[in-house]
């Protein structure tokens, strides 16, 4: 098979990330790096080429796939219908409350284009989507619970540095403790979204700016910190840069079930991730999504896709006969 060819929509932490995890497959190649910024001023890490957004309806025989980097808040709504409507595209929108209208919107312009899409991957949602749908469906008698961090959420912390008067910002999302325990306990608590976590905001302000006024605007924001305890704390740039200058992240998805008869005995399912860098982590699993999207378009699939829909063999390099005998 030849190798994929890769475009890059978008070079932040992301699109950094994606531009490493192509050097580590074979089976991949990275075309270039497309942005909304004057391409002279992007200095990619691997030397690869940077072109301007504007240039990427130019390209599309020259792409197999485009990974839409940029943030979920206003970014991929509207960039994932449009460059669906010109090539194969991944992104990993991840504002849980809109993904049926994303799809929708996504699966339109892929469709009406003979395009294939898969939207909403990483590690959640993707991979813990895909923990959640197998516990609930092993163990139909129980309760699901999903727990994140302690780690930085890139899309929060997108969200935090939309805000009018927010110079940079950076924001941690912190499980209590006391709320694992008890699920593990097997006891199935009821729990409200602000009893299993905690969000911490670190912002450097604009000079000048309204520090009420933005903590207020962080605190009420619908779909992202309105439900949760939130802190936001103001810091200078100095602090920002000696404390917040990494990427931490990882979590918990639990399913505590009962089996057996009388459905008394108590089984535990628990998956879990610690990420030294969240970015590069999501770009690890959206390039090996890139395979599997591939795969499924050279056998004619279009529309748009989320992990339920992709079976796993196709994110593998190795071949079906590989796989029985070395994984299975």
């Amino acid at each position: 098979m030849s190798k994929v060819r890769i475009g890059i929509a978008g070079y932040g932490n992301l699109g950094r990330g994606v531009e490493l995890a192509v050097k580590q497959n074979e089976d991949m190649e990275l075309v270039g790096v497309f942005t909304r910024r004057d391409p002279s001023d992007v200095k990619t890490l691997t030397g690869a080429e940077v072109y301007s957004m504007a240039d990427a309806e130019n390209m599309t025989d020259k792409i197999d796939v485009m990974i839409i980097c940029g943030g979920s808040a206003t970014d991929l709504p509207k960039q994932t219908p449009e460059l669906a409507k010109k090539f194969n595209v991944i992104d990993s929108f991840d504002t849980h409350a809109r993904i049926p209208e994303h799809f929708a919107n996504v699966d339109k312009a892929a469709k009406e284009s003979g395009h294939l899409a898969f939207i909403s991957l990483g590690w959640d949602p993707g991979l813990f989507s895909l923990n959640r749908l197998y516990a609930e469906s092993i163990l139909p008698n129980g309760k699901t619970y999903t727990f994140w961090g302690k780690g930085v959420s890139q899309g929060h912390s997108d969200a935090i540095r939309r805000v009018e008067g927010v110079k940079r910002g950076i924001q941690y999302t912190v499980p209590i403790e006391e709320a694992m325990d008890a699920v593990r306990s097997g006891s199935q608590p009821e729990l409200t979204t602000r009893q299993k976590h905690l969000r911490e905001c670190w912002v450097v302000p604009d000079e000048g700016a309204d520090l009420a006024k933005i903590e207020e605007t962080i605190k009420s924001m619908k779909n992202y910190f309105d439900e949760y305890d939130t802190t936001v704390n103001f810091i200078n740039e100095e602090e920002f840069d000696a404390v917040h200058n990494k990427m931490p992240h990882g979590g918990f998805v639990m399913r505590s079930g009962l089996t057996g008869a009388g459905e008394s005995t108590h089984q535990m399912i628990e998956y879990s991730l610690k990420l030294e860098s969240n970015p590069e982590f999501t770009a690890s699993v959206l390039i090996c999504y890139a395979r599997a999207l591939a795969r499924l378009k050279a056998e004619g699939v279009t529309g748009c896709k989320t992990a339920f829909d992709i079976a796993p063999a196709y994110l593998s390099p190795l071949s079906a006969e590989e796989l029985r005998a070395k994984m299975l």
